[in-house]
């Protein structure tokens, strides 16, 4: 009997999978805390002290200041995070280049890739947090920062989807089509613009109350600033019709299992998302209902962008399947996808 063949014998591990995991779960923590840095006003806990950490009643700067102040301790514990997060991707990548002989791993579509650049944008985000403390925490430098951390959240997402987590393996089991991709597509860009007008309402002085009653602005108080509330808004809206579209089109049209059960996740969460802004609205914005507005926020996000990636491998427009499978396991493909070859969409 013959050898197994390479490919065969080294598939994607299931520890380079459980470590994108990890890593993604601690980057959703970092980002929800991030909000929290800013819904209690403690982005300049540590004053304009960057990388260390200075007292605001002394002056004096720490590596470990004395946490006996709310605000320090906040933004203090957001830093430490942020470390924790750059180390875990670093080891992650480090993880992914020590098995990049195995298929599925390195190349175009492997998990080497996507998570060398997340280990960039992560980087530039704790770089770019220096800017941001250095500028007073102004709307356009913390709304850049939230969007380049939504954006690392994607690539270790891609990262976790490509090492068969997160319904990436199910995908390459089950046909799809290019329609519920680009349908998906479409729900992670508008969710992504949510996000960004979402920092840019929370950042502005006196736009987070300026639309006044809910759904709609039936006053306003913000003084030139009730346009970034109802833009988010509009958004928020348009969001939820289009992810209900699509799980009821993907429902219809019998698309891929995973893909259409993810869906019906983003449906669920764009609903909790706007009975929290509700909440919010009508609550007069208590700081533990914008801190679980931001994260299901975050979450809907994540979750159509997942979404998206799942509908593009269904529809075979992602890179090849690993020849070896997944953790050990064989996967076979849906009819007419490759394995191991050419996409059939020819994307990358």
């Amino acid at each position: 009997m013959s050898a197994p063949s390479p490919a065969a014998a080294a598939p994607v591990s299931g520890t380079l999978r459980a470590a994108s995991l990890v890593a993604l779960a601690v980057a959703f923590l970092h980002v929800v805390f991030g909000a929290i840095v800013r819904i209690t006003g403690s982005g300049l806990g540590c004053l304009t002290s960057w990388p260390r950490c200075a007292d605001p009643r002394t002056g004096l700067v720490y590596w470990f200041p004395p946490l006996d102040q709310p605000q320090l301790v906040i933004e203090w514990g957001h830093r430490a995070l942020a470390a924790v997060l750059v180390t875990l991707v670093a080891a992650l990548v480090a993880l992914a280049w020590s098995r990049r002989a195995e298929p599925g791993v390195r190349g175009r579509g492997g998990v080497l890739r996507a998570a060398g650049a997340a280990l960039a944008l992560v980087l530039f985000a704790a770089a770019f947090g220096a800017v941001t403390v250095k500028v007073s925490n102004t709307p356009w430098a913390t709304a850049t920062h939230k969007i380049v951390a939504a954006l690392t959240l994607a690539t270790l997402a891609a990262a976790a989807l490509r090492a068969g987590a997160l319904g990436g393996a199910a995908a390459w089991r089950q046909t799809g089509s290019a329609r519920a991709f680009r349908g998906a597509r479409v729900a992670a860009v508008l969710a992504i613009l949510a996000v960004l007008m979402g920092a840019f309402t929370a950042k502005t002085e006196g736009a987070v109350g300026a639309c006044l009653g809910f759904p709609l602005c039936t006053s306003s108080s913000g003084a030139g600033t009730a346009h970034l509330q109802l833009t988010h808004r509009a958004l928020a809206y348009l969001l939820a019709l289009h992810l209900a579209g699509l799980a009821v089109a993907f429902a219809r049209r019998r698309e891929a299992p995973v893909v259409a059960r993810t869906a019906g996740v983003a449906v669920a969460l764009v609903v909790v998302q706007i009975a929290l802004g509700a909440a919010m609205v009508t609550g007069h914005y208590v700081t533990a209902v914008r801190s679980l507005h931001q994260a299901t926020g975050i979450a809907l996000w994540l979750t159509a962008f997942v979404l998206a990636y799942q509908a593009r491998i269904a529809a075979g427009l992602a890179a090849p399947l690993p020849a070896g499978g997944w953790g050990g396991r064989d996967v076979v493909p849906a009819p007419g996808r490759p394995l191991g070859g050419r996409p059939l969409g020819g994307a990358a």
